[in-house]
């Protein structure tokens, strides 16, 4: 009988010796808790199981295949550059609201951007997992500004305090904020920019938000000209 913690972790170790990086470095850049993948390629008889969640996780992380049975999706397209890998993130002909607006992030890419996958891997990002659009509006400033161009990845939809995501929000169409969390009492939502105050949300409208986010910023390119 196959031993899938030992098949699992070997994948991992692999993983890691090919990309340079420790263990550590992944789950700090995925946001993983201390351990999560520590844990699972320690060699003794301590070696956990992870979870399904968990497993998907750190594959989403390390760039691994993660497959269980069909229907499969199909992976972010891959360009070669100078014989280097580079996987491609869709971008979309939409705008995110750093002020206000209302956007629309329906339709088809209207191009491709690539990214070199050890890059990406470095930093815990899933290219297929990954959108860009620019951002509209000042209110972001000076972190982002107006026509920035900003990588959503859509599976990371828990919200950490602090951190920038784009959301829905009704009326107010697709929004850029940072966002914090009073756990069951409150979101709000905090502008970089000092003139556009903090809008805190309760009950059902935090609920909306919390339901409408599209993914987290992990990345920005600023348009110098």
């Amino acid at each position: 009988m196959t031993d899938v913690r030992k098949t699992f972790a070997d994948a991992v170790i692999a993983r890691l010796d090919e990309l340079g990086q420790n263990a550590f470095a992944i789950e700090k850049a995925g946001g993983l808790p201390v351990d999560a993948i520590r844990s699972v390629i320690r060699d003794d008889d301590k070696r956990a199981v992870p979870r399904i969640s968990r497993a998907k996780e750190i594959c989403d992380l390390l760039d691994l295949e993660f497959y269980i049975g069909p229907p499969r999706s199909d992976p972010a397209p891959v360009a070669m550059v100078k014989n280097e890998p580079f996987d491609t993130v869709p971008r979309y002909d939409a705008a995110s609201a750093a002020g206000d607006g209302v956007v629309n992030f329906d339709g088809p890419p209207i191009d491709h951007l690539a990214f070199s996958k050890t890059w990406l891997a470095q930093n815990g990002i899933n290219a297929g997992a990954c959108v860009l659009i620019n951002v509209k509006g000042d209110s972001m400033e000076p972190s982002i500004y107006d026509g920035d161009l900003v990588m959503i990845d859509r599976r990371r939809k828990a919200i950490r305090t602090g951190h920038l995501y784009v959301f829905r929000d009704g009326e107010e169409g697709l929004r850029l904020k940072r966002l914090d969390v009073i756990p069951d009492t409150a979101i709000t939502l905090r502008s970089d920019n000092p003139k556009y105050p903090p809008e805190p949300r309760t009950g059902e409208a935090m609920n909306a938000i919390s339901q409408g986010i599209v993914g987290e910023v992990v990345w920005s390119g600023h348009k110098w000209v």
